[in-house]
Order: structure tokens, then sequence, then C-alpha cells
């Protein structure tokens, strides 16, 4: 598992990337949705931290998971082992009035909002607008932790591709930041010292053969034919 993630080094320990190494134009790739998948493949891997960069609006998930009656991906997420959600939003005002509207949809359908952390990304340089830092104050005490994210030109034109040459001090000052709060919101959740990750059970050997059975089949009677 880890011979196909691409090794990236840094000024800590070095990390790995699972990706597919195309270009942003290129179309996704058809990779299961399901959480629980991911959950698996990182067990496999024996990565002790995993970060899963989602994409699904959350809003819109849940509404319509509770519409449909349909389980939601954010509570899924949510109810994996030790997972600590990450909120990001565009630190603007339309961005934060879309956060503000996913976090009452997660009130609403009792998700663990204290256990979030709420990252606001600037899109240009500059300090952020009054209405993103009145909504960040106003969300402190209802999450783990408001994390600043400062504009960085460098991922804005080349994304993370080349994570490990992010040199812009403040970029990095955000990313341990978060990093702590997250480690944080774990550690108030299910206590210190904080449990291993899962292993995954060893792989077992061919099934034993199965005793054929026996069917015995008979048309039903012209009068119990079901209606089309």
């Amino acid at each position: 598992m880890r011979a196909a993630a691409s090794h990236c080094s840094g000024p800590g320990r070095p990390w790995h990337v699972l990706t597919d190494h195309q270009e942003w134009s290129a179309p996704p790739l058809p990779l299961p949705t399901a959480p629980g998948a991911w959950h698996q493949l990182a067990a496999a891997g024996g990565w002790q931290v995993v970060v899963a960069d989602t994409a699904h609006p959350i809003t819109h998930d849940l509404v319509a998971a509770r519409a449909f009656g349909t389980p939601a991906l954010t509570a899924e997420w949510c109810s994996l082992p030790m997972s600590v959600p990450v909120l990001a939003a565009p630190a603007t005002g339309s961005g934060v009035a879309a956060l503000q509207r996913a976090i009452r949809a997660i009130v609403a359908e009792g998700l663990p909002l204290r256990r979030m952390v709420v990252a606001l990304v600037q899109l240009g340089g500059g300090r952020p607008p009054a209405v993103v830092r009145a909504a960040a104050a106003m969300l402190q005490p209802q999450v783990s932790a408001v994390v600043h994210v400062p504009f960085d030109d460098r991922i804005h034109t080349h994304g993370l591709a080349d994570g490990h040459r992010i040199t812009a001090r403040k970029t990095r000052e955000a990313g341990e930041e978060i990093a702590r709060a997250v480690l944080a919101s774990a550690r108030h959740t299910w206590g210190e010292p904080l449990p291993a990750a899962a292993v995954p059970a060893p792989a077992r050997g061919p099934a034993p053969p199965v005793a054929p059975v026996a069917l015995s089949l008979r048309p039903a009677p012209a009068e119990e034919e079901v209606p089309a």
C-alpha cells in the first residue's frame, strides 16, 4: 500500500500522499464515496494519522439525506473512529454565510459540532473583512477551534502538488495551528494518550468448499401468478 504512495519530506517527519498524479484539468477518477472504505485503506497502509480531503457540500448532503431518508456522508465521516472534521470555508461574506448554513444543518442533525475545527481561508491579501472576523468570533465558542489561513500565492497558482515546497511562514504556521487544533480536539474527546490506529485483520486462507444444496424449483400455479 505504501509503495503506491508518493513520499514527501519536510522539516518534520516524512509523509505519504495518495494521488493519481493527474493534472488539475483532468476529470476525477471514479472512487468510492463511502467513508468506511477510506478508513479501511488507511488501516491497510498502517498510517497513524490520515488527512482525507472531501468535496461534498455539507448542507446539501445533510438536507438531501433527511429528505430522502438516506445516510448522509457527513454523518458517516463523523462516525469514523477518532475523526475530527475540519470545515474549510472562504474568508468572505458569502463564504461565512454558507458556513453558517452548514453549521445549522450540523446542529439540526445532532452531529458533534464541538469536535470540529473551522478553517477560514483568505482568497487574497490583506486583513479579513469585518463580517468574517465577526463570524469567527461568533463561531469560536461553538466549535473546537477557528483558524485563519492566509492567502498564499504559490498555493493559489500551483496548488498542493508540491506541498513540501511551501516556504511562506504564515502558511506553515496556519497549517501547524490546524494540526494542533485537531490533536487537541481528539485528546479532549478520547483522552490522552490517544489509542493506536486500527490494524487490519490478517488475510484469511481460501474458504473451505461449500457442500452443494439441492433446490426444488416448481412453477407456481396459474392462479398464483404475480400481477405485473
